[in-house]
């Protein structure tokens, strides 16, 4: 009789193995797991930021109403307080996407800082944080990439 008819076969049991972690990470290097755990880090920090933002929105913190503040504060608020819960989403299931959301995002944040800064006040400190953060991923990312390549 043929195994044409049959529709699992040798190969279909082995892949119903279970996971083993020890042999999933030893194929990962020291500079990915490092930038794997920064993402987590970045993760929790846009999770907090995203929720402050939504705080803002709902009239939670800050002395003013929402409806108080300037057009472009308000939509600069709303628009942080979905794109840092996206990123914080991604970041911590190390997406790519996830980065590029939080490279968005900390983009925005830089130019809305350095070229409005009537918008949030210009923070030197959110500029200088948001400046080391970008720079601390792209030399974890650099190390990562190098450690990867044959």
């Amino acid at each position: 009789m043929s195994n044409q008819g049959d529709p699992f076969t040798n190969t279909d049991f082995q892949s119903l193995e279970p996971v083993h972690e020890q042999t999933a990470e030893e194929g990962v290097g020291l500079w990915t797991r490092r930038l794997v755990l920064f993402l987590r880090v970045m993760a929790g920090i846009s999770m907090i930021k995203g929720l402050y933002h939504w705080a803002e929105v709902c009239g939670m913190v800050g002395s003013e109403p929402f409806e108080e503040h300037s057009i472009a504060w308000q939509s600069a608020t709303v628009f942080f307080a979905v794109i840092d819960l996206v990123a914080a989403v991604g970041l911590w299931l190390a997406a790519a996407w996830g980065a590029v959301i939080w490279l968005t995002s900390i983009a925005s944040m830089l130019v809305l800082e350095i070229f409005f800064s009537q918008v949030f006040g210009g923070g030197l400190l959110a500029l200088l944080l948001e400046g080391g953060f970008l720079g601390l991923y792209l030399w974890l990312a650099l190390r990562s990439a190098q450690e990867q390549a044959p």
